[in-house]
């Protein structure tokens, strides 16, 4: 089976993925790195995370291969699911678990990571964004990526805030949904390792810059804040985040 550990740019996707991913492998899952050499998917599965980039039909069948041989592991994806990979969930190939969050402060800490970055020199993919404008417009895509994956009935979701905030029951809730025994000790050293108050600098999948949920009620001008209205309409308030 393959696991696939979605997320909303900006929105504790590492740390959703890396807790996914090693919550597997006290199940028996494989290791995604080591699948990603031994069957030469660097091309495919890229970044440390093993992200997929699309769920196109060529980049789909080509991870497929481990799977179907007997390999359960777990990848990362930004993108919408698309039609390719509809079918392999309904039948229970794939199994996607989704992270979002609100996306004003998600817009809100791409700009600003990618003009940290630009700043230093070491431009990303996120410092092309160099107005809160062009943010806007970036997380309106993902914004209507939430609505294809929430409408998949077979797909996991869990908000930012609610993972921060209620860490321990999101963290089983999760683990419930992959088939792990939360309760095993090496289930809940997993859970332990990713406790967000447990982050130090360098922690793996723990990496956090502020975090901080309604950061754009300060940060976002009301002319930007009312664009953002604009822009994500009433899926917003579908998100479980008030409108204003």
């Amino acid at each position: 089976m393959l696991i696939l550990a979605v997320g909303m740019p900006r929105a504790g996707s590492g740390w959703h993925y890396n807790l996914t991913h090693d919550l597997m492998l006290t199940a028996g899952a494989r290791d995604a790195r080591e699948i990603r050499r031994r069957y030469r998917l660097g091309r495919i599965l890229t970044e440390v995370n093993c992200n997929i980039g699309a769920l196109t039909l060529r980049r789909l069948a080509m991870v497929m291969i481990p799977s179907l041989l007997g390999n359960t592991f777990t990848i990362k994806l930004h993108a919408g699911p698309g039609r390719v990979a509809l079918p392999l969930i309904r039948h229970g190939h794939i199994q996607p678990t989704y992270i979002y969050r609100d996306p004003r402060d998600a817009l809100l800490s791409a700009y600003e990571y990618g003009q940290r970055a630009l700043k230093k020199g070491r431009p990303n993919a996120f410092s092309h964004l160099d107005t809160i404008e062009k943010a806007i417009e970036f997380m309106a895509e993902y914004v209507r990526y939430w609505e294809a994956w929430t409408a998949i009935p077979q797909c996991h979701t869990v908000r930012y805030e609610d993972l921060k905030t209620r860490y321990a029951a999101e963290a089983r809730r999760l683990a419930e949904f992959l088939g792990v025994n939360a309760d095993s000790p090496p289930a809940k050293a997993v859970i332990e390792r990713y406790r967000p108050d447990q982050a130090r600098p360098g922690d793996r999948g723990l990496h956090f810059h502020k975090g901080v949920s309604g950061r754009f009620r300060e940060a976002l001008t009301p002319a930007q804040q009312q664009r953002c209205l604009e822009a994500f309409g009433e899926t917003l308030v579908k998100m479980g985040y008030a409108g204003g």
